[in-house]
């Protein structure tokens, strides 16, 4: 008898349904997508990795059953797990379920070889041509799998446009800097990843800086520093992450200073990361910072409200996970520091619900984050407030107090008024009784001139939110 591939598996999701609350039936049976019917062996097609061995622990001897009713005794199931959405043609694995049988299920690649592991010393290559695909990129880091916003719209399109003609722009170098967590990382791979795909012919690698100086050390341990630097000379498009960890370490940086003054005449493009400007870079040669200023520096920001709604739907659209948009917008109202904490959050919500077989809800996000995110909603007072920035500007207790008119006590009592407005209930009026008696005009005052200063002193405004951080993670305060 001849069946329909989504005829079959709606008529399974019809007995499913009946079988488990509406929540898992959303979270784990929805994505399913019936892919084809063959010799009494319906393929399904799930989600990802994660998606396929949640069904396998906890729902096997349920979709046993099902195609048992469905298909008869003789009936088979198989998975076809897609790896990579954004690529063209979907890697997969299938895996053939007898539905009878009680065997681990066995797992083949069917498109591609296993990825290889380590770093080896360039030095060691006997010949660069077999290794110009060994980049060290993510393939999962590219320019569609990034959420693009306010935060980092300049060091998109910078990296983008650099992508299109590397070293033949005047983003040369180019420098993306950032806190920890923003997505520095992300944006260079998905560049290397890009002139891999536009121009097969160019050598592009990706290296951390405390990897480049350890493979410096070892030549230099080994009587290579030659071929090391014929090595580094050959590469067409050269990324170094967290550059600021070459500071102090001088042989390395004049060794580095010389491969990017050659790649830089020869029209090779290089991409830098940061934790800072070139400005705030400390511990490195004055000669390598002018350098770093030649091209385009990038900032990245903290992603706003919508920006981490985005990325948090973004994640679970790609793991197969139901989530339900209240409570993904309680997750992006809990989280406002990085992405890199956001996305902890919700592997740590995904395995808590593994776990603990539990469905993804409120009540298991609020346990999750209270391990994770301090609330500092009911926590943090006034009083609080006043002693952290007082801690953080370096002045006393009483002068954020009292009516000292020093411009360093004057913006730090102005900043603990702004504070105090957006973290308490507090009235204007009452916020000022609790800064020396102050009426609410001169609140008021202390508001607008700490969003100036925001709007106009990107120093102040990366110290303001960094006492911001301070606050959110309830750091111990001195007293």
């Amino acid at each position: 008898m001849n069946k329909n591939c989504k005829v079959v598996w709606d008529n399974c999701l019809q007995f499913i349904k009946t079988q488990v609350s509406e929540q898992s039936f959303k979270t784990w049976f929805q994505p399913i997508v019936p892919y084809k019917f063959e010799d009494n062996v319906l393929t399904i097609q799930v989600p990802s990795q994660f998606f396929y061995e949640w069904l396998e622990e906890h729902y096997l001897s349920l979709l046993r059953q099902v195609i048992d009713r469905e298909l008869g005794p003789g009936g088979k199931l198989e998975y076809s797990i897609i790896v990579d959405k954004g690529s063209a043609d979907q890697r997969a694995f299938t895996i053939n379920l007898p539905t009878h049988s009680s065997n681990y299920f066995k797992k083949e690649n069917l498109n591609g070889e296993a990825s290889k592991d380590g770093f080896r010393s360039p030095f060691e290559l006997e010949r660069i041509d077999k290794e110009r695909h060994a980049s060290y990129l993510s393939p999962h880091h590219t320019f569609d799998t990034l959420i693009e916003g306010d935060c980092n719209q300049l060091a998109k399109s910078a990296a983008q446009a650099v992508a299109k003609k590397p070293g033949n722009t005047s983003f040369n170098p180019l420098m993306i800097y950032g806190g920890v967590g923003l997505g520095k990382t992300h944006i260079v791979q998905a560049l290397g990843n890009a002139v891999k795909a536009n121009f097969s012919n160019k050598f592009v690698l990706y290296v951390s800086s405390e990897k480049f100086t350890t493979q410096f050390i070892e030549a230099l341990r080994n009587n290579n520093v030659q071929n090391f630097t014929n090595f580094y000379l050959q590469v067409d498009l050269l990324i170094i992450d967290d550059i600021q960890f070459l500071a102090g370490k001088e042989k390395t940086q004049e060794i580095f200073f010389h491969i990017f003054n050659h790649l830089h005449q020869y029209g090779k493009q290089i991409v830098l990361t940061s934790d800072c400007p070139p400005r705030d870079l400390k511990g490195l040669q004055e000669r390598l910072l002018s350098r770093f200023k030649w091209g385009l520096t990038a900032d990245l920001q903290q992603p706003n409200f919508e920006i981490r709604v985005a990325i948090i739907q973004s994640k679970i659209e790609k793991d197969g996970i139901y989530i339900s948009e209240d409570l993904v917008q309680y997750i992006a109202h809990s989280v406002d520091t990085n992405i890199r904490e956001l996305e902890g959050v919700l592997i740590s919500l995904i395995a808590h619900a593994s776990l603990s077989k539990r469905d993804i809800d409120l009540e298991l996000a609020k346990q999750v984050l209270k391990n994770i995110v301090h609330d500092i909603d009911t926590e943090v007072n006034i009083d609080y407030l006043q002693k952290t920035a007082a801690e953080h500007y370096k002045i006393s207790l009483d002068d954020i107090r009292g009516k000292s008119r020093k411009k360093e006590t004057v913006i730090a009592r102005q900043v603990a008024m702004h504070l105090a407005k957006e973290y308490t209930n507090h009235s204007l009026k009452s916020i000022g009784d609790y800064f020396g008696g102050r009426d609410h005009s001169t609140v008021i005052h202390a508001l607008q001139s700490v969003d100036d200063m925001l709007a106009t002193d990107q120093h102040f405004k990366r110290s303001f939110e960094d006492l911001k951080r301070k606050i959110k993670l309830k750091v111990p305060i001195n007293n």
